[in-house]
């Protein structure tokens, strides 16, 4: 039917997708303990969007566990809310990868900046910076000029 795209399975789509946000990997406690955390906000949540948007959460951080080699890690609820996270965490964590990409292209055309975080939230652009030994202030004012031509998702 679609002769010139080749279709992959989700598994194959998901770790290629891991693969080119090339987050940091960690051991098996971190991921553990981020994704209690997710599933702590996934309860706190009130709202559709709210909880799709922490859904979305939990399944990145099963995803990247999994990506990262830890095959014990186990997704907490069943395949359809897999899916719908899915269908969520894909763009909402794209477009803040991007938006990384290109804040770090703008400060420095060779910087790659490999970050999914959220650009809302001031304190984690603070760390951010450090981490790549950017002037948090500029990286800031930099983000904030940015923010207001870019979309993102909760």
């Amino acid at each position: 039917m679609f002769p010139d795209i080749v279709l992959l399975d989700m598994k194959s789509f998901v770790y290629w997708w891991h693969t080119k946000l090339d987050m940091q990997k960690h051991d098996l406690n971190w991921h553990r303990q981020d994704m209690l955390d997710e599933l702590r906000e996934l309860e706190e949540a009130r709202g559709l969007f709210y909880r799709w948007s922490e859904l979305s959460d939990v399944v990145y951080t099963y995803t990247r566990a999994r990506w990262s080699g830890h095959r014990d890690i186990v997704f907490p609820f069943g395949r359809m809310n897999f899916y719908f996270g899915c269908l969520y965490m894909f763009p909402k964590y794209s477009l803040r990868w991007k938006f990384f990409r290109v804040l770090g292209k703008k400060i420095d055309k060779n910087l790659n900046i490999a970050e999914v975080r959220n650009p809302e939230k001031t304190e984690k652009l603070s760390d951010i910076a450090m981490r790549y030994g950017l002037d948090p202030v500029k990286f800031k004012e930099e983000a904030d000029k940015l923010k207001n031509k870019w979309f993102f998702l909760k």
